[in-house]
């Protein structure tokens, strides 16, 4: 289960910004050529990278395929990238981006394995790639990177989510692999200490490339046996991208909609499987909010203040309709179907007055039951204060306060600043909000906890100006 599930407030998110236009009308969402003459296109080293992010796990995945070695795939990846920037700037950007990072680190893999005189078996075919001369080289290598379900970078994450991996080491390496996270932001994830997830992801590397793991969707019972591992690493991924844990943005729109892409691509794969629909769901219900989450100015909505009217139906009726799909396969108590349930409480509400706050506790009262963490018992408080009152969220609070998982963590005392601010304990509030914005890492999230701290500083706030979590 995500160690983040819901606890950082839609108050703490960030400006969803779009990529580059000069970007935009070069490549497509696929990294395919545009309309845009490439010849007159010759991109700025930062427009560059943005292309290079867009490719990153694809032509790591593709790659990984091939060299069957997780850390010569990332290294060259970024031989690629070093020669896009040298390249690219005079002249200009090729028809198929990622079809030309491709073949160059394909080349570099080549003149790798020549110098070392070794996995001759794998040079010729590579080779053979690329350097026929073939009109359709691009389509070609595109065509073989596919699996049987269209997808390498799912393979990618079914790899990194190998049994011979421990859970930790799997989660790790696919938030670092897939989602491009730092090492730091993985910890703060997970509530750990950064080195100690720099040595799982070494290790997990390690096991992968001394027991020649094929980089593949693995079928039949293996598939299945891995299945609630991948739902959980994409879980992550769509967590960092709905509340980042650092930068200056909260929400990084590119992280939850490819988690979203591979949560379709799993329901595809296994449809009678009710956790698949149900973090299907879950993500589009905690998407459909996104263009309501964050002002004209930059600053971040509660779901009290938000403009419902922004909230994406369409993504909220597919959410729901996943949700009953859920039900219906007998998958209703599982871990993202209870997660879903509890967005949906909130889209279903039309005003922020009309939210059914008696059942978001009695949905946390199972999920904690069924899946005890600090973090779900954070949530929990913050929804019994909600609807029995502040008194009892802070008698909630005290009973998991002592938890080490949650030393340091901003949402804590976010929420114990929010309970005593209804209160009309403002001089404590202002304390607790204080000591929340200073653990906080993410300049919008900190940004909105100063706040916090100094309108409970201002004698004319009202003890009912309250905020809500989302």
């Amino acid at each position: 289960m995500a160690t983040r599930l819901v606890s950082t407030p839609d108050t703490m998110t960030a400006v969803d910004r779009t990529e580059a236009a000069s970007i935009l009308g070069i490549m497509t969402r696929d990294g395919q050529s545009g309309a845009v003459d490439a010849d007159s296109q010759a991109l700025a080293p930062p427009d560059i990278e943005r292309i290079y992010r867009m490719e990153r796990v694809r032509l790591v995945a593709g790659l990984a395929r091939h060299v069957r070695d997780l850390s010569l795939a990332e290294d060259l990846a970024q031989e690629a990238l070093v020669a896009a920037l040298a390249t690219w700037p005079a002249s200009g950007t090729p028809p198929n981006p990622g079809g030309w990072l491709m073949t160059t680190a394909k080349r570099r893999a080549v003149d790798l394995w020549r110098r070392r005189r070794m996995m001759a078996r794998h040079e010729a075919s590579l080779a053979h790639d690329i350097e026929t001369g073939r009109a359709d080289e691009q389509a070609a290598i595109e065509a073989a990177l596919d699996d049987e379900i269209g997808d390498e970078r799912l393979s990618l994450i079914f790899t990194a989510c190998h049994p011979q991996l421990s859970r930790d080491q799997r989660t790790a390496l696919t938030l670092k692999v897939i989602a491009g996270l730092a090492t730091e932001e993985i910890a703060r994830a997970f509530l750990t200490q950064e080195t100690t997830v720099a040595q799982r992801i070494v290790r997990a590397k390690k096991v992968l490339r001394e027991s020649e793991v094929a980089f593949e969707v693995p079928i039949g019972e293996e598939r299945d046996a891995r299945l609630a591992s991948v739902l959980e690493v994409i879980y992550l991924i769509f967590n960092e991208g709905y509340a980042s844990s650092s930068g200056e943005d909260l929400i990084r729109p590119q992280l939850c909609n490819e988690a979203m892409r591979l949560g379709r691509i799993l329901v595809g794969l296994a449809p009678e499987e009710p956790e698949a629909h149900g973090l299907l769901a879950l993500m589009e219900l905690q998407a459909s909010r996104f263009k309501a989450r964050i002002g004209p100015d930059g600053s971040a909505n509660t779901l009290e203040t938000q403009n419902r009217r922004l909230w994406d139906r369409l993504l909220i009726q597919r959410g729901l309709d996943g949700l009953a799909t859920a039900k219906r396969l007998g998958g209703d108590e599982g871990v993202y179907a209870l997660q879903a349930a509890l967005a949906a409480v909130h889209a279903r509400a039309p005003r922020f007055e009309d939210t059914d706050w008696g059942r978001s506790a009695a949905l946390y009262d199972r999920l904690l039951e069924r899946f005890p963490s600090p973090v779900v018992a954070l949530n929990r408080a913050v929804a019994h204060a909600m609807a029995f009152g502040p008194k009892t969220g802070l008698a909630l609070l005290a009973e998991i306060e002592a938890e080490p998982q949650l030393a340091g963590y901003a949402a804590l005392y976010a929420a114990k600043g929010d309970f005593l601010m209804r209160l009309g304990r403002m001089s404590e509030a202002r304390l607790e909000f204080e000591k929340a914005g200073g653990l906080s890492i993410n300049a919008t999230e900190r940004a909105f906890l100063l706040r916090r701290a100094q309108l409970a500083n201002d004698p004319s706030t009202d003890r009912q100006n309250h905020q809500a979590t989302g």
